[in-house]
């Protein structure tokens, strides 16, 4: 998450102080440290909420049930920056029941693992679990951890630089490792297949990879509409950024890090840029927030003048931001400042926008 110890203690204000007329609409509260809320399109019209600790709860009919729908507890490291970090249905859900978790075992390594829901909608089976991929992690921050399927019906995995600060290992710019990467798997089968498409399959650099240069994707989405790609990536010390990939992209974009820190050269301080890097559609400075929690394009039918807007916001300030495209040029426009610790945005099936505050609520964006 890239995630400062002293934001964590930050104080959250009593309530929210709103731009034009959008509000946020407690859903439920009662969480314990959410870190993203997800749909299943199954026409259950259910949300799931990730738990760091290593529990997903169902929100059904506007409660949170009592029991998990996964307990992995046991399985994973949670605190600071690891646990369980994503959570990613299957394209074939209501068909096939596997859904896709990434967490920090024990050993602070990131997992990514398929299970199978179980008998009762409301309950996964444990024992299902089949993994699809390791990745071990020389630092204990930085380990990314969303998951997302793209309209192509590939798993995308956003993975971070590995940690510490600066990235020492100069991870995101080495193609012989996953880290500092999006990397794009074919699981409807395992073990997983790499697309034939991928940009490095018969070059130097590895197959899975499908993006590299991200410092912590801490949340990526698609657009349900358009497929277009959008990613917050976590700054170092002076700048966050918004990347953007269209959706007809080959990928093997390079996103710049750690030769730079948004649009500004970070190693080496001048001179970093070769032609070959693929700017950000807005930064951010510490200034206005410390680390971007990415969104997802507004796509729902209640608020008319959001349509087409990505929403994304920072976990330290609590700034909610929206940002439009037309053409080459990129609005950026502050929407909400909330108070609240921004840690995942997420869409229920109708299009309509939540927000996991990591103190423990969830909340509905409305007008």
């Amino acid at each position: 998450m890239g995630r400062n110890s002293l934001v964590l203690g930050m104080v959250l204000l009593a309530s929210c102080s709103f731009a034009a007329d959008l509000k946020l609409q407690k859903v439920i509260d009662n969480l314990s440290s959410p870190l993203g809320v997800t749909s299943a399109m199954d026409g259950s019209n259910r949300l799931f909420v990730v738990q760091q600790g290593g529990l997903i709860r169902i929100v059904k009919n506007g409660k949170l049930l009592s029991e998990p729908f996964l307990d992995i507890r046991s399985l994973t490291s949670a605190g600071g920056e690891r646990g369980l970090l994503g959570l990613a249905f299957a394209p074939s859900y209501e068909k096939s029941g596997f859904f896709f978790v990434n967490y920090t075992d024990r050993s602070g390594n990131t997992q990514v693992v398929r299970y199978k829901v179980s008998k009762d909608a409301d309950q996964a089976d444990p024992r299902s679990a089949q993994k699809v991929l390791s990745v071990q992690q020389p630092y204990a921050n930085h380990n990314g951890g969303h998951l997302a399927f793209g309209k192509d019906g590939y798993l995308y995995i956003g993975m971070g630089d590995g940690g510490s600060g600066g990235d020492p290992q100069n991870n995101g710019q080495n193609l012989n490792t996953f880290l500092g990467k999006m990397l794009r798997l074919d699981v409807s089968s395992l073990p997983y297949k790499i697309p034939k498409d991928n940009p490095f399959v018969g070059k130097d650099g590895k197959d899975e990879i499908w993006a590299y240069g991200l410092r912590n994707p801490w949340r990526y989405s698609f657009d349900r509409q358009t497929g277009d790609l959008w990613i917050g990536d976590v700054g170092q010390g002076e700048y966050e950024e918004v990347d953007f990939q269209k959706a007809n992209s080959r990928g093997g974009e390079n996103y710049g890090w750690r030769l730079m820190e948004g649009k500004h050269c970070y190693e080496p301080g001048q001179n970093c840029d070769k032609g070959n890097l693929e700017k950000p559609v807005h930064e951010y400075s510490h200034s206005d927030g410390q680390s971007i929690t990415g969104g997802v394009v507004y796509r729902g039918k209640a608020i008319a003048d959001l349509k087409g807007t990505y929403l994304y916001g920072d976990f330290a300030s609590g700034k909610l931001w929206g940002i439009t495209l037309s053409g080459s040029k990129v609005s950026n426009k502050l929407l909400l400042d909330t108070g609240l610790q921004i840690s995942s945005f997420g869409e229920d099936e109708a299009g309509e926008v939540y927000i996991t505050d990591y103190s423990g609520s969830l909340y509905k964006l409305t007008d």
